[in-house]
Parts: structure tokens; sequence; C-alpha cells
């Protein structure tokens, strides 16, 4: 039986972590548009070149040739038995296109996995985000007890504070992703909460939504889904 899943949820729910675990447990693609579009910019298929075009020109990409980039990964042997789609669809268009699509191949949408978490939890998660110099190691300065840190003030009032992050037991300075900032994180959230609600609704409609509390431990939300896909997938 294949296994087509979406999982959704604001940033820091956890969703690259257990999208991970479900592709290796399921053995499917876990399949983040981001990372397709980013794959266009080194391909020089025909398709790639049109969204580079796109891309380059700085418009949008529309729901259309979105639709082309998926279909183009879907029909991938890696994808036979069913994938895991995370950033996809964005609107209720695309998800109509999706359900269309899938019947067109014998296969349906199974289950929409919802990681829950409220927004202030998930701006902590994101905006405390440190890691080490080497990249090896990531840290939260708001959970984290061996990391220290202190907002540095601009002395001329240009910019916002910054933050500036140590570890306490070596003394390391630790850095930050630019778009970490505080303003970044919340448009993210932003963007979500917008673009999100409608397709809630529109699967929670179709029954196919399964709301999980990221709040718990990354072991209890792992549980959760396996019982859950267990039982959808027999």
């Amino acid at each position: 039986m294949s296994l087509y899943l979406i999982i959704m949820g604001v940033q820091g729910a956890g969703k690259g972590t257990q999208a991970a675990f479900i592709s290796e447990e399921y053995n499917i693609p876990h399949i983040s548009t981001g990372d397709l579009f980013r794959a266009m910019r080194t391909r020089e298929d025909d398709l790639a070149k049109r969204v580079q075009e796109i891309m380059n020109s700085g418009q949008l990409v529309s729901d259309e040739v979105t639709n082309e980039v998926l279909r183009d990964r879907l029909e991938q042997p890696d994808a036979a038995n069913g994938v895991i789609l995370d950033g996809y669809p964005r609107n209720i268009e695309q998800a109509k296109w999706l359900e269309t699509y899938l019947e067109s191949r014998g296969a349906k949408l199974n289950s929409v996995l919802l990681l829950n978490l409220d927004l202030y939890t998930a701006f902590k998660r994101a905006y405390g985000r440190v890691q080490s110099q080497d990249k090896t190691q990531t840290y939260n300065f708001y959970f984290h007890d061996d990391v220290d840190c202190d907002f540095v003030v601009d002395q001329n009032g240009t910019f916002a504070p910054g933050v500036k992050a140590t570890l306490k037991s070596t003394g390391e300075d630790l850095s930050r992703r630019a778009d970490d900032e505080a303003g970044s994180v919340i448009k993210r959230i932003d963007t979500y909460v917008e673009t999100t609600k409608p397709l809630v609704d529109y699967y929670r409609e179709h029954g196919l939504l399964t709301e999980i509390d990221a709040l718990q431990s990354i072991d209890a939300v792992k549980a959760e889904i396996t019982a859950h896909l267990n039982k959808i997938n027999g």
C-alpha cells in the first residue's frame, strides 16, 4: 500500500525531525518544496531553466509551475510507494491539484499531520537558536542552561539590539543564522498562520487532519505519529 502524507507545523514544531523519522521508518522520501526549488538552480533541463528565469526575474512562481515541479519529483522512482510532503500545498488550489494528480495514479492522500505548537514557543525555538562555530552543535539560549546570552545595543541607535551568545563551559562564541532575527522570525510565523489556516480547515473538513501536540518530547511525538500511521496503513 502506498503512503502519501503531508506534514504541517509552524517553525520550531519539529517538522524536519519527524519527517526524517517517517522517511526512514516507512521508506518514503521527504519532499520539501524549498529543497526542490533550490535544486532547480543547479539543473539544466527545460523545466529548471523556466523556473530559473522566473526566480531570477523576482517574480512569484505560479501554482501551475509549482505543481509541475512537484509532478517532476513525484514521478521519480523512489516516490513510487508514497512521499511525505513538506511546504506543499500552500493553498486550496494546490491541494485540489494534488488530489486530482494522485487519483490519476490510482493513489490518494492518506493523512495530513499537523504538529501543533503555540506561537510563543515557536518564536523562542527559532529566535533562541544558536550553533557552534563548526556548525556541528545546536543550542537554544532559552532552553539550554550552558548557554549565556547578552543583548548588544547599537550605540548609534541604527539597528535593533543584537544577540551575543557563548557556551559557558568553554567560553566559545556561538553564531546565529541571519534569518533568525526577531523580525524575520515573526514574519515567518505570520506567513504560516495566514497560509495554513485555510488548509487546516480544508483537510479537517475532508477528514484527513490529525493534530499532534508538538510541545511533547521528540520521542512522544514519534510514538503518536507511529501509532496513527500504523493504523491507517493497516
